[in-house]
Order: structure tokens, then C-alpha cells, then sequence
């Protein structure tokens, strides 16, 4: 379906996210011709201009490379119009900024698209990059883990923990209407099955203790979504890796979940990929829905000492073979942004089938 568009820049935020449009389009195995781009949305990530990458581009003599200027480089909206523009889709548009929860909220607002008949399909999802003021930044808050040896230096709900790693990358999804998606056919991974948003009006970075808000917020995405605790199989949880974020996050499912956190298994993914910030929740909503799929649920790594604190089970070390049929996603941002996404297996004739190696389907 794609069609390039003039100017869509050469800085690394835009390409990065139109090559995970591309091969979300094609997953979904959509046609060009069949499919309307008047009721074909797009809910994306606002970001932060790509300084060190337009600096490039100044640098470079190629005249291609002229139609990328200052301005529009820092417009927030830069790589929600790119990706728009570029497979011409003329549905609603939706450009999200909230923090670490902005990707998780996009998917919501496509999701609410779809509901209130403004949109059939929506491309949803986020980009990041790594940004030197934003690194600064995160290293002056005394927030990033620091490690001799790297690949163990993000250890959420580990009583070793020292702070999150920053990463970077994209992730899309397409949503679409279940009668749409099940009338052409369309391979479906999971369904969506509800969400919520709301403020933890606390502190521009902090968190608070009682978990008041993240509990809430919990009970009314299950309550909302038809769901009772004992449904839960697998949260893919924030988990950054920070103290107050891991105790936090553990008291809220204790608190909201009740007796039923016992039997409940999380993970932090962000173990293994970093925090992809503005595009973690999409990164990890998909890796929740392909858990779904695979009955398999990924581990968090490097917990080798788990913090009494964090007493539920987050899967140490390595991933676990379950079938389970929903799933739960939170995100947790600084400004007070909170968001969670309840999605359930996709079972019908129209399943995709899992990729899983047969040591690890057995």
C-alpha cells in the first residue's frame, strides 16, 4: 500500500516508523485496492526532534536531503503526518503525547476510533529514539542503570536494581473492526477487549506510594472489559527497573487483583529491549499479544534476587511455556499518565497460527 510521499525527512524517527507500518500493512495482508483510505485512521506517537540527525542532514550536499527543515523536523506531529502521508490514509489522525504511556494511549484512541464509526482500520503505534538531552536528562534524574557488564544492567524487580536502559525502535498494529477484519478474512492475532486511561495526580516525576490511582485504574479496564481478576493469566507489566516504579506497580496489582495475584505470572519485557519510552507500550502490548498466540510467556531477565517487596511472580530469567487466554498491559508515565489494555487469544478460523520452534510448542 505504500506510496512515497516528498519530504518525509531523513532523520531516523520517520523512517523507522514507516518501515514498521510497512510490515504491519503487509502482515495484515490488506490490499490497496480493496481497501478504503477514507475510513482508514491513524493514532501515532508525538516526538521529540532528531537533532543529531538533521545536523547530519545540514552537513550532507545532497540537494534530496534540503527538503528537511528545522521546523518541521520539531513539530510534534512530524512522523504522525509522515506515516499518514505516506500511505495516503484519510480516516481520523490522532498524535499522542504522554510520556512513557503516549504508544499504549494511541492504541486506545484507534480503538475508540473504530467504536464510535470514524474509522473501520486504524494504523496504531510509536517511535524512539535515543536523544542526547533526553539521555541527559533521564541521567540527571539519577533514573538509568548503570553496569560493568551491560546486557545485566536492567534488572527490574530485582533487589539489585539500579535504574532503567534506555532503547530504541518502533512498533505498529493494525486494529481493525472484528466484522471488517473477519469479512475479508484477515489474519488476527488478538482482540482488544477494553482500556482505560487516567491521571495519577501526584507529581510531575514521582510516583505515588499508595498506588491509589494504578490500582483504579486496573479494576476499571477488567471491569470495562467484562473481565474478573482470576481471567488475567499474563501482565506484561512497566516495570522500568526503578525502585519506586517496581514497588509501586506490585502493590497496585496486589491491591486491585485481590487473592487472585497468587496465581497471576508478570513480566517486565523491558529486561530484554530497554525502555523504548513513547514507544514502549505498543512494543510490549505486542509482545503481550504474540504471548497470547504462542502460549509462551517471556521472562524478566537478570532477576536473580528478586525484591521482597516485588513478591509477585515475575518469570526469573526464563520465559514459560502456558495457554492462556487474556492478557493486561500497563503503562506508567511521568507527568501522571497512566494507561492499561485488556486483550483477549483470538481463537476463530481466522487465527494465525503460532511460529514457536516445536522444542518450545511441545
Amino acid at each position: 500500500m505504500g506510496n512515497p510521499a516528498e519530504n518525509e525527512g531523513g532523520t531516523r524517527n520517520t523512517p523507522l516508523a514507516i518501515r514498521a507500518a510497512s510490515e504491519a500493512i503487509l502482515d495484515s495482508q490488506l490490499s490497496k485496492q480493496s481497501t478504503d483510505l477514507t475510513r482508514f485512521g491513524c493514532a501515532l506517537t508525538a516526538q521529540m526532534g532528531d537533532t543529531p540527525g538533521h545536523s547530519s542532514l545540514r552537513a550532507s550536499a545532497s540537494p534530496s536531503n534540503t527538503a528537511t527543515t528545522w521546523w518541521k523536523e520539531w513539530l510534534p506531529n512530524t512522523v504522525c503526518a509522515n506515516v499518514a502521508n505516506h500511505f495516503r490514509l484519510e480516516g481520523p489522525r490522532h498524535c499522542t503525547s504522554a510520556a512513557c504511556a503516549s504508544s499504549a494511549v494511541a492504541v486506545l484512541q484507534a480503538t475508540r476510533a473504530i467504536k464510535d464509526d470514524q474509522c473501520d482500520i486504524a494504523l496504531a503505534g510509536g517511535v524512539q529514539t535515543i536523544h542526547p538531552l533526553i539521555a541527559a536528562g533521564f541521567h540527571n534524574m539519577r533514573v538509568l542503570a548503570y553496569h560493568e557488564q551491560p546486557e545485566l544492567a536492567c534488572r527490574p524487580f530485582d533487589a539489585n536494581r539500579t535504574g532503567f536502559v534506555m532503547g530504541e525502535g518502533s512498533a505498529m498494529m493494525v486494529l481493525e473492526r472484528l466484522s471488517h477484519a473477519v469479512t475479508r478474512r484477515a489474519p488476527i492475532y488478538a482482540e482488544v477487549v477494553g482500556g482505560r486511561i487516567c491521571s495519577d495526580a501526584h507529581h510531575v516525576t514521582g510516583l505515588n506510594e499508595d498506588s491509589a490511582g494504578l490500582s483504579w485504574l486496573i479494576s476499571e479496564t477488567l471491569r470495562t472489559s467484562n473481565l474478573i481478576p482470576s481471567d488475567i493469566s499474563y501482565i506484561n507489566a512497566h516495570g522500568t527497573g526503578t525502585l519506586q516504579n517496581d514497588v509501586m506497580e506490585t502493590r497496585a496489582i496486589r491491591n486491585s487483583f485481590g487473592k487472585a495475584a497468587a496465581d497471576v505470572c508478570m513480566s517486565s519485557t523491558k529486561s530484554m529491549l530497554g525502555h523504548l519510552v513513547n514507544a514502549a507500550g505498543v512494543v510490549e502490548l505486542a509482545i503481550s499479544t504474540l504471548a497470547l498466540r504462542d502460549g509462551f510467556a517471556p521472562p524478566t531477565v537478570n532477576l536473580t534476587q528478586p525484591d521482597p517487596l516485588c513478591d509477585l511472580d515475575c518469570i526469573p530469567l526464563v520465559g514459560r511455556r502456558q495457554d492462556f487466554e487474556h492478557a493486561l498491559k500497563l503503562s506508567i508515565a511521568f507527568g501522571g499518565h497512566l494507561a492499561a489494555v485488556a486483550i483477549r487469544r483470538w481463537s476463530g478460523k481466522e487465527a494465525r497460527s503460532s511460529l514457536l520452534p516445536k522444542s518450545l510448542a511441545a
